[in-house]
């Protein structure tokens, strides 16, 4: 078993060279005449999850969060993360000379107001336009012009320049995802897309979203860690379907199975062919939110664009009844996985030397002891103690700590099965909880249950849903700064849109049925602990109240584990939530049971008594 590779890892040598890759970017920028230079996190296929040869942002700054982005100047530099990530950032800049940016905080400045209380009028503000969306594009040039600055483009990566021992692309090879799993045919989904296209009167669709490109073409991959994934473009018209990737990696095999229906040509022809469709006659669709602004800038002049968002993203997001079978199937096998494990831990917590780093390879091990078990579906979250409240921490062999019997332990966890993803969250009292912590816990628990709980009307987005599980917290004026539920994939990447339930401004997509979707307030003391209750679920007709020409939608659940009732303060939940509770662990309790051992069974038998 191959032991997961730290995201989170960070030499004290990286912090050291923080200062120094800083200055040498500054003598390029110099040479180029750019008073400041914007470096992403994303990638030119604008990925959430960035493969290692492509994390420019974390070679440069030391920051190993998936999200944020560095502006640097000629005498500072700065960094814009949200709230996952504030704590992480905070530790991980120190000694760097990179301030870091508090997104949504009032006082933070946007990257606009920044750079023009830090420049001139006039000055030039370059990036590579690879990293940057048409989308993002234009809202930074807009913005930047507003304050008489100016964005322009920088064709040779400035980073890769200074990055010598820069990684490897990754070699690993192209897989089928059979339709077993899938659900359905590429050539079906074919179909699908350019019946889309027929509609909306395009000839052409340009997808660069790596995820995107996996579904459609039903093919996985390992380019990028914990996301089953190929780098590739594609391209497809009425009449053909090609996919530009690195040709190592596709078999003879490979192109047997597709046939005369998909052709796979060398990553590096795609810009040339891109440029092949600057046709007047050609209508071409790009989404603008995933497309680079270097495609649209080959694209424009030269033929019609659609840009509007690609109808794969709806597609991919509505699963099938094959997909929700597999997810069902899946988290079943998860669920065992974790009650394995949390038997272990239990038992052993007393007398073995278990830290945060040995308590994630364990449950890893656990759960790739299934056949079908392909990887984790993102790095674990094994926080205890004060490391539970960084929302997003990775443990290190430098932070790696010791599980005591006392304490909170937050563990947030999931893997990657050929039928479905899983993303889990537990929190575990390993010792005597405080009244304070239990009652966190249990308004925390109880936003999880009504959210649970939900019927409603046909239409109803996520952010309108979001509310109902910060209420219990909001009753005493506490609060957590994530979303409330993201999409998640189906072996596939564990954040998917595009829907979400967050009070974010850009989270109105309805919820429809077939969506997956997570459920996981939370809570989090800085310095001393972080709560976390996290099921993942999919949205179903409600027929009870479906009624008089009204559809209601509502959840069910796909996660089985037990939450841990000595965190549970029963006289602050309703007799409802007591009973939701309890039926819960019924249905854990009789699901998982046939697949553990008498002990672990004995233990679950415990773990999910009625309250």
């Amino acid at each position: 078993m191959k032991k997961p590779v730290s995201r989170g890892k960070k030499s004290t040598a990286v912090l050291m060279d923080a200062k120094s890759r800083i200055s040498g970017l500054r003598v390029l920028m110099k040479q180029r005449n750019i008073h400041a230079y914007i470096i992403p996190s994303t990638d030119p296929h604008q990925s959430e999850y960035v493969p290692d040869f492509w994390r420019r942002r974390e070679w440069i700054s030391g920051f190993t969060g998936s999200a944020g982005d560095v502006i640097v100047t000629s005498t500072k530099a700065a960094l814009w993360t949200d709230s996952r990530y504030f704590l992480q950032a905070q530790q991980q800049l120190a000694g760097s000379g990179i301030s870091l940016m508090k997104l949504g905080e009032p006082s933070t400045p946007t990257f606009s107001d920044w750079l023009n209380n830090v420049l001139g009028k006039g000055s030039k503000i370059g990036v590579d336009l690879q990293v940057l969306s048409c989308k993002q594009f234009q809202s930074v040039q807009s913005s930047l012009r507003e304050r008489g600055l100016e964005l322009v483009s920088v064709e040779d990566n400035l980073v890769d320049k200074l990055w010598k021992d820069h990684p490897a692309a990754p070699k690993g090879a192209i897989t089928i995802h059979e339709v077993k799993y899938a659900g359905e045919s590429c050539q079906n989904k074919l179909k699908r897309l350019r019946k889309a296209m027929s509609e909306a009167g395009a000839k052409a669709h340009v997808i660069s979203t790596l995820d995107s490109i996996a579904w459609l073409f039903n093919i996985r991959g390992s380019d990028v860690q914990y996301n089953p994934v190929v780098i590739a473009y594609a391209i497809v018209t009425d009449r053909t379907a090609v996919v530009y990737t690195d040709l190592e990696k596709v078999s003879p095999k490979l192109r047997k199975s597709f046939g005369k229906l998909v052709e796979f040509r060398d990553y590096e022809r795609f810009s040339k062919e891109l440029r092949e469709l600057r046709k007047p006659d050609i209508s071409v669709w790009v989404d603008s939110s995933t497309a680079s602004q270097q495609m649209v800038d080959i694209l424009a002049n030269g033929c019609k664009l659609l840009m509007k968002e690609s109808p794969i993203v709806m597609f991919k997001a509505v699963k099938n009844q094959v997909q929700l079978m597999g997810g069902q199937e899946a988290h079943v096998r998860d669920g065992a996985a974790m009650v394995k494990f949390l038997y272990w831990l239990d038992e052993n917590i007393s007398r073995a030397n278990i830290s945060e780093i040995s308590a994630a390879e364990k449950l890893e091990e656990f759960r790739a002891q299934n056949d079908l078990f392909r990887g984790l579906s993102f790095e674990t979250i094994a926080g205890y103690g004060a490391h539970g409240a960084i929302i997003h921490y990775a443990s290190t062999p430098k932070t790696n700590v010791r599980l005591r019997e006392q304490g909170i332990f937050l563990l947030d966890s999931g893997a990657q099965y050929k039928d479905g993803t899983t993303d889990i969250t537990r929190t575990i009292s390993l010792g005597k909880p405080t009244a304070e912590q239990k009652e966190h816990f249990t308004r925390v628990l109880r936003g999880h249950i009504a959210l649970s709980m939900a019927s409603f009307p046909a239409g109803t987005s996520g952010k309108q849903l979001d509310i109902l599980a910060r209420k219990p917290l909001w009753e005493v004026g506490l609060n957590y700064g994530h979303g409330t539920g993201h999409g998640v994939g189906s072996y596939l990447c564990v954040h998917e849109g595009p829907h979400r339930i967050s009070p974010a401004a850009a989270t109105d997509v309805a919820l429809v049925p077939g969506m997956i979707t997570s459920n996981e307030p939370g809570f989090y003391k800085v310095g001393a602990y972080g709560i976390r209750t996290e099921n993942l679920v999919y949205v179903v007709e409600d027929k009870k109240k479906s009624k008089g020409g009204t559809t209601f939608h509502k959840f069910e659940i796909l996660t089985l584990c037990p939450i841990d009732i000595k965190l549970v303060d029963k006289k602050l939940m309703s007799s409802e939530e007591i009973d939701y509770l309890n039926k819960y662990h019924v249905r854990v309790r009789k699901t998982l049971t046939p697949f553990l051992s008498s002990a672990e069974a004995g233990w679950l038998t415990r773990a999910t008594r009625p309250i």
